[in-house]
């Protein structure tokens, strides 16, 4: 443990209750931190582990929080005082020069009208009193402590001008301007890559050993715990039911619920590997996407360039099968999906039952009742004004126009309960609206409503990255399942090699558009033969 103080804790928390009207979603929970100090809390969406540490700084907004958030050492004070006493003038001062938070998803969190660099100074001039032109060059220095490249050109950028762990990295610099003592850190990497997961940890861990700050690390990802934290706490349903050393917990759980979330871990049970002698349901050879980008400078009055996103890769995907194709974002592997959807003008040969596409809607109809889709995060692709058995029942009615509304809601009602939603779980089930479940319930919706045609292939875009580690494990069950059932044949795309392990029976590692290794799971995973294929495999192990 780093720089930890053998005196009062920097945070003591006690009994703090939150609810919002009549309903309660932390339960007198309990925790102390110390200088220094990473601590993990760990649990499920819902558990109420962000609205924990987000009610330290009164950021959750008409909730009601009882208890006590005792706070040492507050700015120039050395009085041992009480974060949820404080008024809001009060908290305003402590916000960012005490106390920072890291937010999950930095492009709702930055603000898109401002630089990066401006965001930066603004919190610099307001808490430490620096000119303008100092914040400005201290903001340039924090993000090259960050890792950023070319940080005075970046500090110039707009938060959508950078990639995903730019924008993190960003956020990082601004979390840790003023040096705060204790860092909230809201799931930091859960939408980055593995290797930039690993990168972001890294960086993270050093920043916190040179400024000797706690942190309180918000997660449900278990390998970044091991990975990173001294002690670990486990939240279920608002209630802290386990605390202790990560090594001890990890080792011996004491609490069923840490249990279950340490036996999350994906099982491996795909469709047993059927002959492949027949035709293949998709193929490509030689498959090029280009966009076109402005070349630069006067060059680009006259002209447009482009850029490569996929270069000549070849796949096969048979009957039965499971061909994943992984890599970091920017590798073209989403790309190489939407040209295999036919959303996405491609060079080459693509085809599905032997057909190309013909990017006309009528010519590639029948196509399109054979390759469906199921995308990341359902609550974005699941229209919030449909009900259930109009999103589901959709396809139906193009596709299958001869249907009688009987006919259509029987098949919207036994492809529910083929993903596990019937109407005995949930009275009302077809009349209800996306948002009135959990993000496993809707991504079996999703998954419902591509199976209802009855596809022949499924492009699984990121299918559980947005998911808990339970749900994930009980959703890539379900499509093995369905799978085996319906001799279906799945295109996954993915960085998580833990998803390809449990699910893929071939597998193409793509970098900068190009395949740079291929073969089956165990050859490519087991014995990775090109390097980023094996920092992939060895920044998933943590």
């Amino acid at each position: 443990m780093n720089n930890q103080a053998s005196s009062a804790p920097l945070l003591d928390l006690q009994d703090l209750h939150v609810s919002f009207g009549d309903k309660a979603v932390v339960k007198g929970v309990s925790l102390q931190i110390r200088a220094g100090e990473k601590l993990a809390l760990v649990g499920e969406s819902g558990s109420g582990k962000s609205i924990t540490a987000m009610s330290l700084l009164k950021l959750v907004p008409q909730a009601r929080v009882s208890g006590q958030a005792w706070f040492n050492d507050l700015g120039d004070r050395s009085e041992r005082r009480d974060l949820l006493q404080l008024s809001e003038r009060e908290l305003r001062g402590v916000r960012g020069r005490d106390v920072a938070v890291i937010f999950q998803e930095p492009m709702t969190a930055l603000n898109p009208l401002f630089t990066i660099g401006d965001q930066i100074a603004e919190v610099l001039e307001l808490h430490q009193a620096l000119s303008r032109a100092q914040a400005w060059q201290r903001a340039v220095e924090l993000l090259a402590q960050t890792g950023i490249p070319e940080p005075e050109r970046r500090a110039l950028s707009f938060p959508h001008q950078l990639s995903g762990g730019q924008r993190q990295r960003a956020m990082i610099a601004m979390a840790l301007a003023c040096q705060p003592k204790l860092l909230l850190a809201d799931e930091p990497t859960t939408a980055l890559d593995v290797t930039l997961r690993g990168q972001v940890l890294d960086l993270l861990d050093g920043l916190q050993r040179t400024h000797g700050m706690a942190v309180l690390m918000i997660t449900h990802d278990l390998h970044l715990v091991r990975r990173f934290a001294d002690r670990v706490a486990v939240m279920e349903q608002g209630v802290l039911v386990e605390s202790g050393s990560v090594a001890d917990v990890f080792a011996n759980p004491q609490h069923a619920y840490t249990r279950k979330l340490l036996d999350s871990q994906p099982v491996r049970d795909p469709q047993p590997l059927p002959p492949s002698d027949g035709a293949p349901l998709m193929q490509g050879q030689g498959v090029w996407v280009r966009y076109p980008v402005p070349k630069p400078g006067i060059a680009g009055w006259f002209g447009r360039g482009h850029f490569d996103a996929v270069k000549a890769v070849d796949f096969t995907l048979p009957p039965g099968r499971t061909l994943g194709v992984i890599g970091e974002s920017g590798s073209g592997k989403s790309t190489l999906a939407l040209a295999a959807l036919g959303l996405q003008p491609s060079e080459g040969h693509l085809s599905v039952k032997g057909l190309a596409w013909r990017h006309q809607a009528l010519k590639d109809r029948p196509l399109r009742r054979a390759v469906q889709v199921v995308f990341q995060d359902p609550f974005s692709s699941l229209s919030p004004r449909m009900t259930i058995e109009e999103l589901v029942g959709e396809g139906l009615g193009i596709h299958q126009p001869g249907m009688t509304a009987s006919q259509r809601r029987q098949q919207v009602e036994q492809t529910l309960a083929d993903v596990g939603l019937t109407e005995a779980q949930f009275p009302g089930l077809l009349s209800r609206y996306p948002h009135e479940f959990s993000g496993g319930q809707r991504q079996r919706v999703a998954l419902a409503r591509a199976l209802v045609v009855e596809p022949q292939v499924l492009v699984l875009d990121e299918p559980t990255s947005a998911l808990d580690v339970t749900i994930q494990k009980q959703v890539l069950a379900l499509l093995q399942r369905l799978q085996r059932e319906r001799g279906l044949s799945y295109l996954l795309i993915t960085h998580d090699v833990d998803v390809v392990a449990a699910m893929a029976h071939e597998l193409i590692v793509m970098k900068s558009g190009e395949v740079v290794e291929r073969g089956t799971v165990d050859e490519v995973l087991k014995h990775p033969r090109h390097p980023y294929t094996q920092k992939l495999v060895s920044a998933s192990l943590g």
